[in-house]
């Protein structure tokens, strides 16, 4: 084919292009957006697949404006969160779509106006929960829609959420079968930001969606630091993090218990930082009004909040400029994981996901998943995914290899095990192993020794004074000053017996008896691993210490590209736009980010337009934005230049 010949582009993608600039300001779709938009503006099923902050929304939100443009109607999306759905029509009416949501925050006449609207064609995107989906009230009005040809799409967020294999399954979403049964002409598109491939087979089949294209795009997240430490004093280490690469800026913590999220948050504001709770137990007001002054704190305009939180927070935060992710507790597996941490820099600055954890984390979640009232089949799953995040725990090689291997991604076609970011705590400063088949043969014996001296188990903590050799009133109080096994192991540390324990867990050699206040048992498979030439190698036990503030140095100077290459002029003009930006934010009562993203007022700084023509050139500049915002923008840049 000659080299000047050019295959037209569909007018699909021709009207997609038109509707990515005119409307959201940018000049080039990224990654599978534009394959994924074409596939459902023709009207064929997508389950999309993409990191959070590489333009999910833009998937199903394109299609819904074009194909309404081609006369097909309006687009119903599926939203598991009020605060998502207030965030995400916000910022469409900023763009000049026509969108509302229906959910639990309107009273029964503005519900009713919204319907009205929906009826006479004057929405382009309608919002609402999986539960209000599938009431008979709603479909009802939908099918009104369907028999006059004026339902154009439906988008499934958060999709991983029908999964019984997924990190956050909620069973209201299996009713969701109901819109391929019921709307059968209708496209839909499911989408997600992390799903293995269990999850993505099971999301397939619960939502029919067998003759879908899947667009699955990278899992990585170049920009995140990931970093992973056991646990001693989790506070003190949480808090020497925070000072040491963090202070000022934005995060969120995440806890295993509500108790923990609110001793946590108190101890942080103690230390005079401002943190906030949440979790499921506090009023559903508090939780609003401690969301909204996250999502709305401003590192240019006030102190920023650190949200201190159970699981129960985060889906769907859009926030940009969250620069750290914090997990003082181990998550259920490395879905989870993966998606908490990817709630750090959306705007693709650099951030850091830190974890500490330690072997009463494995120990909880073991005896969660064992005394969960799933079957067998699904408690193996469980254990197999818990097992997955304890050995990237434990890993010595790239975190982020061994999270891409997880995701059946190997990154520039390598293994896990020969990958290296360069921007894990592994790379940057790899880690020492031991041996530790002795000592774990050593565990094992006490285990079974106390256990055959005094007829009943002990927990972990117990165990390791024995091995150490240790006189507690505990160990005197059974004679287990007597066992052979007693200072056996008096030259390895506690928390380097606590990392024997964690991989004997992890290896099914040890048992978490729930039942019998956590103790430690042995299964069938220890005599095997006694007999056998099995290895074990654990990570050396280092501490940590302030020298991370040298490091945290550079981590400062990278955090600061937005302004990196800007003369004095125009970091001037960047802080009072962003000052001007945070006072429409709050007329307008949503997050700054929604008004204008850091990118877009750093080009406007840079490059000082003049005019208008100038001004739309600039990428996130839509028409809509040029109008309402233009010439304020204009104004304040004169001004600027001039002073």
């Amino acid at each position: 084919m000659p080299a000047s010949a050019v295959f037209p582009a569909s007018p699909a993608v021709t009207l997609a292009h038109t509707i990515l600039h005119d409307i959201f300001g940018y000049s080039a779709f990224r990654g599978h957006q534009q394959a994924a938009i074409e596939c459902v503006v023709g009207g064929g099923d997508a389950l999309v697949l993409m990191p959070t902050g590489s333009g999910k929304s833009l998937c199903y939100q394109i299609p819904a404006i074009a194909r309404q443009r081609l006369g097909k109607g309006i687009a119903v999306v599926v939203s598991p969160l009020i605060a998502l759905m207030h965030d995400q029509v916000g910022a469409l009416h900023e763009a000049g779509v026509e969108a509302a949501f229906l959910n639990s925050t309107l009273s029964g006449p503005e519900a009713g106006e919204v319907e009205q609207r929906l009826l006479r064609g004057e929405i382009t995107l309608l919002y609402a929960a999986p539960e209000r989906v599938t009431n008979a009230r709603f479909l009802a009005l939908v099918d009104s829609l369907y028999e006059r040809g004026q339902l154009s799409l439906f988008a499934i967020d958060e999709a991983h959420c029908v999964s019984q294999w997924g990190h956050d399954f909620r069973p209201e979403y299996r009713g969701l079968t109901v819109l391929h049964e019921r709307f059968p002409n209708t496209p839909r598109i499911a989408l997600t930001a992390t799903a293995d491939a269990l999850t993505r087979s099971d999301i397939v089949e619960r939502l029919q969606l067998q003759g879908a294209q899947q667009f699955v795009s990278s899992f990585d997240r170049p920009n995140i630091r990931y970093k992973i430490v056991e646990k001693n004093d989790p506070r003190k280490q949480l808090l020497r993090f925070i000072d040491t690469e963090h202070m000022g800026e934005a995060g969120i913590v995440y806890c295993q218990s509500r108790k923990r999220v609110e001793e946590v948050a108190d101890m942080l504001c103690e230390h005079g930082l401002r943190a906030l709770p949440y979790h499921a137990g506090l009023d559903r007001a508090v939780r609003q009004k401690n969301q909204d002054a996250f999502l709305r704190s401003d590192t240019t305009t006030g102190e920023p909040v650190i949200m201190v939180a159970t699981i129960a927070f985060g889906m769907g935060i859009d926030k940009p400029d969250v620069r750290f992710v914090a997990h003082l507790d181990m998550p259920k597996n490395i879905e989870g994981y993966y998606q908490e941490t990817g709630r750090a820099g959306r705007d693709g600055e650099p951030a850091n996901a830190w974890m500490c954890y330690g072997l009463q984390d494995v120990v909880n979640q073991r005896r969660m998943i064992d005394e969960s009232p799933a079957d067998e089949t699904y408690k193996q799953v469980m254990r197999g995914k818990l097992d997955a995040l304890l050995a990237l725990a434990e890993a010595t090689e790239c975190r982020r290899g061994r999270l891409l291997a997880y995701f059946d991604q190997k990154g520039d076609g390598e293994g896990a095990a020969s990958y290296r970011c360069n921007n894990c705590d592994n790379c940057l400063s790899p880690a020492a192993t031991w041996d530790a088949t002795d000592a774990a043969r050593k565990a094992i014996s006490c285990i079974y020794r106390v256990q055959q001296a005094s007829g009943i188990s002990f927990g972990a903590g117990h165990l390791i004074d024995i091995l150490r050799g240790k006189a507690t009133d505990k160990v005197a109080q059974f004679n287990h000053s007597t066992l052979s096994t007693f200072g056996i192991g008096a030259e390895f540390g506690e928390q380097q017996w606590r990392s024997v324990l964690r991989q004997l867990i992890a290896l099914g050699i040890v048992h978490v008896n729930p039942e019998a206040f956590n103790t430690l048992q042995l299964t069938a498979s220890a005599r095997e691993f006694l007999r056998s030439e099995q290895k074990i190698l654990v990570r050396e036990t280092t501490a940590e210490t302030t020298s991370g503030a040298r490091k945290s140095a550079a981590n400062k100077l990278s955090k600061e590209k937005a302004t990196a290459n800007m003369n004095l002029g125009a970091r001037e003009r960047f802080a009072a736009l962003k000052a001007w930006r945070a006072e429409v934010a709050k007329e307008h009562n949503l997050p700054a980010y929604v008004i204008f993203h850091d990118a877009t007022l750093a080009s406007i700084a840079n490059q000082a337009p003049q005019s208008l023509q100038e001004l739309s050139g600039i990428s996130g500049m839509g028409t809509k934005k040029l109008d309402a915002y233009g010439q304020e923008v204009l104004r304040l840049v004169a001004q600027l230049s001039t002073a």
